[in-house]
């Protein structure tokens, strides 16, 4: 019998009807706010044990088609008989008591394997749990499932053959809800979505009604990105706001787990359940942000938050294309389409009584001095950063990635199925058979090579240029010259600039745009369906109240996202 047909005959029937056939005391979990679960538990409309079972029969019903998932909490339906039994005696754990939530699998749980999409770690059961994973538990969520991923957050295979986005060699891709096909063109007909998912988190099962809500994890772009492909709200918080003790890293400079959901109100509610009421001794950076009264976000969630706020718009490179100096040719900017939403967006701004700034550049930016221009400076990436092709490029992310890996791995102890990051690449080319290299391993191949003592002067000069780029001349040069409350950025394109700094950003839900790839135009035939394009608000460390204020209030005078068309 098919785990699929088990969940049918093990349903009940009203459960399997549309909304609109159900009876009036029928719940559905279909685009169900936490809010409204939680009413409806605390009304006895439903139970937890009933919304595990709806999120099971949709993961049975969709889940073939999408990819989502990589393994599901085989003792859900226990944990949330428990939490019924609790809340029957008025025993409430906290925000989240009885709710499904989803986690990316590089997050530590020990009763579900932890692979970060790796075929070295299949199975592999961590000895502790993340901390983000108690904090959850102790707030009462059910950890219903853990979702597909980039391998390894994707840090494996950049250039010359980048890994796709929401691709890994254990579980293949995810496919993207709102178009779920695969890409048909003949050079990158290899089994991608034609809609790209976002990475290297995914948010593909929450927009589908998986589950209430799942948690990410970001270095540079990997919850705004598929937050806004999915059409969910996504919080990238300040690294350290969220503890990263237990989770597979790249590099702690730039880590950090945050929420994606699909509202603004699910997202602040889950982060403040991931947050720790004090700093966690495992996670020094959990000093830097001191969490709200009852780690509770909502009470900064006003409509009339946009009313006086000011907001740049940082026009150069993010809006429209610059020429860097020395270079001949511009970079950056959004397509006619991506313009007309963004337009459409400040006005609604501008109704709703906030302040815009236009322009608002970022100094680093704008830079008429080469060697101090972002734009002309990103992080080493891909077998053309090898030792030697470094010069012009940040060596963190490849430093912080052996470094911080290698840690990782030491903290398995006898469960580390690799020892070291060079045993991983040993392993990885063993099994090339089994598809470890279907894309080849070039980010593992430069982070290796690093030499962890020798080449430190140089990561510290690096990280130190960084933070000078994106946070010094670039985010809060910019806040403070025009007395901003955020900048606002196009869909994720601000998330290098503010994951650089370890600053927070707000993304939210809003418009939709032709899928119409830059590289090569789909075939007439195929038809490719709009791609989601949400806005972003970015602010400096520890913002998150004011910028979850702002986001919600856009939310509010918008209400622009609609659930995927696959499926009721």
């Amino acid at each position: 019998m098919t785990k699929r047909l088990l969940l049918f005959l093990c349903a009940p029937a009203a459960l399997l009807l549309p909304a609109q056939h159900r009876g009036k005391h029928d719940f559905t979990v279909v685009e169900a706010t936490i809010p409204e679960m939680r009413a409806a538990l605390e009304h006895r409309r439903v139970t937890s044990r009933e919304l595990v079972t709806q999120y099971l029969i949709r993961i049975a019903l969709y889940e073939d088609r999408l990819n989502a998932v990589i393994a599901v909490n085989p003792d859900a339906l226990h944990e949330a008989e428990e939490l019924d039994r609790e809340r029957a005696q008025h025993r409430v754990r906290g925000p989240l008591h009885g709710i499904p939530i989803a986690l990316k699998d590089n997050i530590h749980t020990t009763n579900m394997p932890t692979t970060g999409g790796a075929l070295a770690f299949d199975g592999l059961i961590p000895p502790y749990e993340a901390t983000l994973a108690r904090n959850l538990r102790e707030a009462g969520a059910i950890i219903l499932a853990k979702t597909n991923m980039t391998e390894l957050a994707n840090w494996v295979a950049g250039a010359p053959t980048p890994m796709p986005a929401n691709y890994n060699s254990l579980a293949g891709f995810g496919f993207n809800a709102y178009d779920p096909r695969r890409d048909p063109r003949p050079a990158t007909f290899d089994g991608r979505p034609a809609l790209g998912t976002g990475g290297s988190s995914s948010g593909v099962g929450t927009a589908m009604s998986f589950w209430a809500a799942n948690v990410g994890t970001e270095t540079s772009g990997s919850i705004l990105s598929p937050a806004n492909q999915n059409m969910l709200a996504g919080i990238k918080p300040t690294v350290g706001r969220v503890s990263r003790y237990g989770v597979i890293p790249i590099t702690a400079d730039q880590d950090t787990p945050g929420p994606l959901a699909r509202t603004v109100t699910d997202a602040a509610i889950l982060l403040g359940a991931l947050e720790g009421a004090a700093p966690d001794p495992n996670d020094p950076a959990t000093n830097r942000c001191a969490p709200p009264p009852r780690r509770d976000y909502t009470p900064f969630l006003k409509r009339d938050a946009l009313r006086g706020a000011r907001i740049g718009v940082p026009r150069a490179f993010y809006y429209d294309p610059i020429t860097p100096p020395g270079e001949e040719r511009p970079r950056g900017g959004l397509n006619p389409d991506q313009a007309k939403v963004m337009a459409e967006a400040i006005d609604i701004l501008k109704q709703q009584g906030a302040i815009i700034v236009d322009p608002a550049d970022f100094p680093s930016v704008v830079s008429t001095d080469r060697r101090n221009n972002l734009v002309l400076w990103s992080q080493c990436s891909g077998a053309e950063n090898l030792k030697g092709k470094d010069e012009n490029c940040s060596t963190v992310f490849k430093y912080g990635m052996k470094r911080d890996f290698n840690k990782w791995l030491a903290s398995l102890g006898p469960a580390a199925p690799v020892k070291s990051l060079a045993e991983l690449r040993q392993f990885n080319r063993d099994h090339a058979a089994a598809g470890t290299l279907k894309y080849g391993q070039s980010q593992l191949d430069i982070s290796d090579e690093m030499d962890l003592e020798v080449d430190r002067a140089r990561y510290e000069a690096d990280r130190a240029k960084d933070l000078a780029l994106t946070a010094t001349q670039g985010i809060d040069a910019v806040l403070q010259q025009h007395q901003l409350d955020a900048v606002l950025f196009p869909g994720s394109n601000g998330a290098a600039i503010a994951a650089g700094a370890g600053y927070p950003t707000v993304i939210v839900p809003f418009g939709m745009v032709p899928n119409a790839p830059a590289a090569a135009a789909f075939p007439d035939a195929f038809y490719a369906k709009p791609s989601p394009f949400g806005v972003s608000f970015t602010g400096t460390a520890c913002s998150e109240p004011r910028l979850l204020g702002l986001a919600y209030a856009f939310e509010q005078a918008t209400k622009k996202r609609v659930p995927p068309p696959l499926g009721p």
